[in-house]
């Protein structure tokens, strides 16, 4: 067939799709073309068609949906959006956790975590009410099984009371019972308001209300790079008013300043952009069990141990749900994909990444004991069920089956250190001074998702002078 029949072939479709009217003939030729060209699938958007805004943000996670809806309630003026790689927002860590919200017990009195910790936990229960988001306070209990915990809990409540945690309370063995009938220990600290949610219905009602208030929000949109062109001045024809521009593989919009919030992948966004690759994020998987239906009477609320200073991670612990399961774990082992939920998922690039980096080697070695029982207790369910039935003796194998995971971004430095505290970076030349990642937000980030999302706020204010 020849072009020429081609094209007119194309201009009879199109002809037949419009409405009827007198004069086809007067069509444009620009209406025919626009057309055409929707009709067409394009590997990258052309210049002309690109979407611009003045902030993107990068990662459509909780503190990702959290910081532009607060950058939009403070400058309702800007066009923001949000890029997302997978199909729908809070696919990854927002969506695979405990979904406990914490009061602030754990952390070092007047550090950062623990004041944004208290601070969010407030504000995210607010939200809640005047957003409808559905929540339990079901309260916790920090349990003490051996006289060598003691010492450790009391100073929990120490730091509890000196971080301004409320109400919190130190139980005798015998109260105990009142609270958790099925649960045994020497002592325990009583926390009424730390609850349970959906982290991921949290990010999605932060997602609606973004969107209300004017934002957009892409999906399957996976940042491979990021430029930068000359930005023209008032007075200069030259140059572009949004000079960033933000490639995936089929789409690209163009912004003033980017934002990222990549979780697990933060430390790859920050190389776009010429940053260095430390803190690495390591990747660790944490695997649940579910009591059986039938058993899920065992307990009402949160029941935790007291944490080992020893030891990286906090230890297995009970965790009821809003849809009524209970959670019983998790153990903490590397995973082999940063987003693999399985224990065979394996992914070559990841893999080599962890293992290559001397970081890792460095808390591998410092921590291999615990990091062999971690395993086991990965493949042997009876082992976990072991440890917890240090808290709930009537606990049996058969009540459990395997449940859900999730994938935690550790930050590590080279010196196998977890790096505990927020990190922020920019890059190099133009573009650096154009972006800001956001690399660490240490847990418990979804909690303190909101005044995480302040604090960021108030970071690009200052960095891009709004």
């Amino acid at each position: 067939m020849t072009t020429t029949m081609a094209a007119s072939r194309i201009s009879r479709k199109f002809l037949n799709l419009l409405p009827v009217c007198k004069k086809r003939q007067h069509i444009s030729i620009q209406y025919l073309h626009s057309q055409i060209s929707n009709s067409t699938n394009h590997r990258f958007l052309s210049s002309s068609t690109q979407e611009s805004y003045d902030i993107v943000i990068v990662g459509g996670g909780i503190v990702g949906m959290a910081t532009a809806r607060e950058i939009l309630v403070r400058h309702p003026n800007l066009s923001v959006a949000v890029l997302e790689k997978e199909s729908k927002i809070s696919p990854h860590q927002s969506g695979h956790n405990s979904g406990v919200i914490h009061a602030g017990i754990y952390y070092t009195p007047g550090s950062l975590k623990a004041k944004l910790c208290v601070e969010g936990v407030e504000l995210l229960y607010k939200y809640c009410d005047e957003n409808n988001v559905p929540y339990k306070k079901c309260g916790k209990l920090i349990v003490a099984v051996t006289p060598e915990e003691i010492p450790r809990l009391e100073g929990l409540l120490k730091r509890g009371n000196e971080n301004g945690v409320k109400d919190l309370k130190m139980v005798e063995s015998h109260e105990i019972k009142e609270y958790e009938p099925n649960c045994v220990g020497l002592k325990a600290i009583h926390s009424p308001h730390t609850g349970i949610i959906d982290y991921a219905e949290v990010t999605r009602s932060y997602g609606r209300t973004f969107e209300k208030a004017g934002g957009k929000i892409y999906t399957n949109f996976e940042v491979k790079s990021l430029d930068v062109t000359k930005e023209s001045s008032p007075e200069s024809s030259s140059g572009m008013k949004h000079p960033v521009t933000v490639r995936g593989d089929n789409q690209a919009v163009q912004c003033r300043y980017v934002v990222t919030c990549g979780g697990l992948h933060s430390d790859r966004l920050a190389e776009l952009s010429g940053c260095n690759r430390e803190p690495r994020i390591v990747p660790f998987r944490g695997d649940y069990l579910l009591l059986k239906q039938e058993k899920c009477d065992l307990v009402r609320g949160n029941i935790y141990p007291v944490p080992d200073p020893r030891f990286p991670f906090l230890g297995v612990h009970y965790t009821p749900r809003m849809n009524g399961d209970v959670w019983l774990g998790p153990n903490a082992v590397l995973s082999f994909k940063r987003e693999g939920y399985n224990l065979t998922d394996f992914n070559l690039k990841d893999t080599f990444d962890a293992l290559s980096f001397r970081g890792l080697r460095k808390l591998a070695l410092r921590n291999l004991a615990f990091g062999i029982k971690e395993m086991y207790r990965g493949f042997y369910i009876g082992a976990t069920v072991k440890q917890l039935q240090r808290y709930v003796p009537e606990l049996a194998r058969e009540d459990v089956i395997r449940g859900p995971s999730g994938v935690r971004a550790q930050a590590l430095d080279r010196e196998g250190q977890l790096v505990d505290d927020f990190v922020f970076d920019s890059g190099t030349g133009d573009l650096g001074s154009r972006i800001l990642h956001v690399r660490n937000a240490p847990s418990p980030a979804a909690t303190s998702s909101l005044s995480i999302a302040n604090m960021v706020t108030d970071k690009v204010e200052q960095t891009f002078q709004l």
